[in-house]
């Protein structure tokens, strides 16, 4: 990833956590890490965890930022999920949640739109 494309994603990223703050939910983790990859956002609304994968994109000519989050980020989203619930719950078991928060970002103009259950 270039440097400007970091910087776009973590602006990206900033956004799309004051976003689901200001919708009520409560971060618990941000850019959590692992061997086998990122989670952007983990947060909690209510009893619901929530799995966020923040997409970030300076225009729509290749397509919306959530057309980016196919298939296989799908999966490999799933996957570190898993790790994170056994890291983190001690067996519990809980209502899991995967949302995709798209940010457009316009010469003038900055769009947000949360996309709940979205696999």
């Amino acid at each position: 990833m270039t440097n400007t494309n970091q910087i776009v994603g973590r602006y990206g990223e900033r956004l799309a956590g004051r976003h689901l703050l200001a919708r009520g939910l409560v971060l618990l983790d941000r850019n959590w890490r692992c061997p086998s990859g990122e989670i952007d956002v983990v947060a909690r609304e209510g009893p619901v965890l929530v799995f966020v994968e923040v997409k970030t994109r300076r225009g729509a000519k290749f397509g919306t930022p959530a057309e980016a989050v196919g298939v296989q980020k799908a999966r490999r989203l799933r996957r570190l999920a898993a790790q994170w619930l056994a890291t983190h719950s001690a067996g519990e078991r809980r209502q899991v949640r995967f949302d995709v928060v798209s940010v457009l970002l316009g010469v003038d103009t900055v769009a947000v739109e949360h996309l709940r259950g979205v696999f």
